[in-house]
C-alpha cells in the first residue's frame, strides 16, 4: 500500500512544482493551452504517462484548459509519492 505524505512533505515538494496546489487531499492544477487541439494533445500524451505508471488522474477539459486532480485511491484518497511523480511527468509533457 502507498503511504500518504504529511502536509509538510507535500508543501515542501510543491515549492518546486509551480502551478500545483494541495486542495481537498489531492494535488490540483489547471493547464492552459493555445486551443482545444493543444489541450487534447496534452491529454493524450499525459494519458500515456499515466498508463505507464498505472496511476490515473481525475481530469476534465474545457476548450483550451485541462484541470487535473491527483490522489492515490489505495492510500485512502490521500497524496503519495505516486501523485508527485505523475504531476512532474505531466509538467514535462506540458513543457513547464
Amino acid at each position: 500500500m502507498n503511504t500518504p505524505l504529511s502536509d509538510a512533505e507535500i508543501t515542501a515538494a510543491l515549492r518546486e512544482m509551480e502551478g500545483w496546489s494541495h486542495q481537498r487531499d489531492a494535488l490540483e492544477r489547471e493547464y492552459r493551452f493555445s486551443d482545444f487541439r493543444a489541450a487534447l494533445a496534452f491529454m493524450v500524451r499525459a494519458g500515456f504517462e499515466a498508463e505507464a505508471v498505472n496511476h490515473h488522474p481525475e481530469w476534465s477539459n474545457v476548450y483550451n484548459r485541462v484541470s487535473v486532480r491527483l490522489t492515490t485511491h489505495d492510500a485512502g484518497g490521500r497524496v503519495t509519492e505516486k501523485d508527485l511523480d505523475l504531476a512532474r511527468r505531466f509538467d514535462a509533457v506540458a513543457g513547464v
